[in-house]
């Protein structure tokens, strides 16, 4: 059991019809999980199913748009945490049989589920020395509404929230053990309409993970001392990050 309300976290990669399959197959081969059984009144979510642990990351098939991604926070009541999320900011977009469909202070998406459960995290996968993990959620803020959001992600989760040494771009939201997705929170240098969301991956060799991911369909988008941007094939942006796997 953690401590807050959040007991496990799902990210989502929210992609269009049309590119399910190569999202599928890309995020499959990256993460050694399977496909598993299509949930929703219209089957639009999928679980990817990791080896020996509980699925965490998902497709959802929707309408139109770009690839994106959100995330679910698992609690064990979601209307009593929803009217608490309200009550920091939040603004509540819809809702269906044990889901809360919530918006930000700086308009991120992002859902409130019970929790069912889950409590056995995915590790590292691939080859020995360039093994990798989805482990980390960045949400990426506008500069005008950085300290708000950071304190409702803080507020609305219990997690302390704490500063990034060498990077005044970045805060940090403690997660508790067993969490599957930390949290980080980045600055950023422009003002954005709303603020979104990437996945970061732990690396023990960067260049190796990236290449890897390339030869499965991705692209390198830029390069860093510290982390890759990468595309994958339905048009996500993620990085590949320098941390080691297990690091928090």
């Amino acid at each position: 059991m953690t401590d807050g309300p959040v007991r496990w976290v799902s990210a989502f990669i929210d992609v269009p019809p049309e590119l399910v399959g190569r999202a599928a197959s890309f995020w499959t081969s990256v993460t050694a999980s399977t496909v598993g059984s299509a949930a929703g009144d219209q089957e639009e979510f999928l679980p990817l199913d990791p080896p020996d642990a509980d699925p965490c990351l998902w497709l959802q098939r929707t309408q139109d748009g770009p690839a994106r991604c959100h995330v679910d926070l698992h609690v064990a009541d979601v209307d009593d945490v929803a009217a608490r999320a309200v009550a920091r900011g939040a603004t509540r977009v819809g809702a269906t049989d044990g889901l809360v469909v919530l918006a930000s202070p700086a308009g991120l998406p992002f859902c409130l589920a019970s929790h069912r459960d889950q409590a056995v995290r995915p590790g590292p996968v691939g080859a020995d020395g360039a093994r990798s993990v989805v482990d980390q959620v960045c949400l990426d803020i506008p500069p005008g509404r950085f300290d708000e959001e950071c304190d409702f992600w803080a507020g609305l989760t219990g997690w302390p929230r704490t500063r990034v040494e060498q990077h005044d771009e970045f805060d940090r939201l403690v997660r508790p053990a067993g969490i599957p997705y930390a949290f980080l929170l980045q600055r950023l240098d422009d003002e954005q309409p709303a603020a979104s969301a990437h996945l970061d991956l732990a690396c023990e060799d960067r260049d190796a993970s990236s290449a890897q991911q390339q030869a499965w369909g991705a692209d390198v988008v830029r390069r860093t001392p510290e982390w890759t941007v990468m595309r994958d094939p339905a048009g996500l942006t993620y990085c590949n990050t320098a941390r080691r796997p297990g690091e928090v």
